[in-house]
C-alpha cells in the first residue's frame, strides 16, 4: 500500500495540473471504488475550481472553490495519472461516454478547462473517495482521529513519549498507528526504528527520553529521503507521469531478510543478518544486533 512519501509525491505530480483550474467534464465510470461514490459524484465536481491540493496522513485532498473537499485515498493499487494539456479523444469505450479508454481500470477521469486530463486507475478497487461539506474536514471520519503530521512541528520525542506511555504493544506496531502519528507504513516504520537502532520488539511505553528523540529524528530523516526519491515503488505504485519512485534501492532493511545488516558490515562484522519477523500480521525486518 501506497505510504506517506508516496502519497506527497503524487499531490506534488497534482499540485500544477489541477491548482487555479476549473474542472470542466468528470466521468465516473462505475458506481463504486471500494465504497460508493457520493452522490451525483461527477456533476458536484463538473466546473469547480480547485483552490489546493494537500495531502493529510495518507489521503489527498483536493479543495475546491466552493468549500467541499474531494478526499481520495489511493488502498493498495490506485494510481493518478496527469496528462497536461492533453485533450480527451472523441472515440469511444464506454457506455455514452465520449471518452477514449485508456485502460480497463480507469475509473474517475477528469478533464481540466485547459485540457489536461487527470486519471484515476485502480486495478483491486481498495482505494475510494468521498467529498467532504464545507467546514467539516476536522469532523470526517476519514480524518478526525489522526495523529500529527510526522514532518510537522507537533511530532517530536515530547509528544512520542506522552502517546506511547503506558503503551504495552512493540513499537513498531504503535508506530502503525495513525492516531499516534499520521502515515507511517510498514516500510518507513522498519526503516525508521533501524536508523534509531531501537528493536521493533521493544515495548512502546520504553520509548522515551533519547531513544524519542533518535526514534523521531529517524522516521522524519527517512520520510524526507523518501519523498526526496519520489517514494518507493512497490508493485503498483507510480508517480503521476508513470515514472517508479526509487527509494527502494535504498532500504537497509526492508525486504532484506537474510542479507548483511549494511551498518555492521560498514563495521565489519558480515555476518550479521536481517531478521523478518511478522508483528500484527505485517512482516518486520530488523538487526537484531544493531537494534536493541
Amino acid at each position: 500500500m501506497p505510504e506517506l512519501p508516496e502519497v506527497e509525491t503524487v499531490v506534488r505530480g497534482l499540485r500544477p495540473a489541477l491548482e487555479g483550474q476549473r474542472i470542466a467534464r468528470v466521468e465516473a465510470r462505475r458506481p463504486d471504488l471500494r465504497f460508493p461514490l457520493p452522490d451525483r459524484f461527477a456533476d458536484r465536481l463538473t466546473g469547480r475550481t480547485v483552490t489546493e491540493v494537500t495531502r493529510r496522513a495518507k489521503y489527498i485532498l483536493i479543495r475546491l472553490d466552493n468549500g467541499e473537499t474531494w478526499l481520495a485515498h489511493l488502498g493498495m493499487s490506485g494510481r493518478f495519472t496527469v496528462s497536461p494539456g492533453a485533450r480527451a479523444s472523441s472515440g469511444q469505450a464506454g457506455h455514452n461516454s465520449g471518452w477514449a479508454l485508456i485502460e480497463k481500470h480507469d475509473h474517475v477521469i477528469a478533464e481540466m478547462a485547459d485540457g489536461g486530463r487527470i486519471v484515476f486507475n485502480d486495478a483491486r478497487r481498495f482505494g475510494y473517495m468521498d467529498l467532504i461539506p464545507p467546514g467539516g474536514e476536522s469532523e470526517s471520519p476519514h480524518l478526525r482521529a489522526i495523529g500529527p503530521e510526522p514532518l510537522s512541528d507537533a511530532f517530536d520525542a515530547g509528544h512520542l513519549t506522552a502517546t506511547l506511555r503506558g503503551r504495552r504493544t512493540p513499537v513498531k506496531s504503535a508506530l502503525l498507528d495513525q492516531r499516534v502519528v499520521a502515515g507511517i507504513g510498514n516500510i518507513y516504520a522498519c526503516e525508521a526504528l533501524w536508523r534509531a537502532g531501537i528493536s521493533p520488539k521493544r515495548s512502546a511505553h520504553m520509548i522515551a527520553g533519547q531513544r524519542a528523540v533518535r526514534l523521531v529524528d529517524s522516521v522524519k530523516s527517512v520520510l524526507e529521503e523518501a519523498i526526496a526519491a519520489g517514494g518507493s515503488s512497490l508493485r503498483d505504485y507510480v508517480q503521476t507521469d508513470g515514472e517508479l519512485g526509487y527509494f527502494q534501492h535504498n532500504w537497509a532493511v526492508y525486504g532484506r531478510e537474510g542479507e548483511t545488516c549494511p551498518a555492521c558490515a560498514q563495521s565489519g562484522n558480515e555476518a550479521c543478518r536481517i531478521r523478518r519477523i511478522v508483528q500484527s500480521g505485517r512482516s518486520t525486518f530488523y538487526c537484531p544486533r544493531r537494534q536493541r
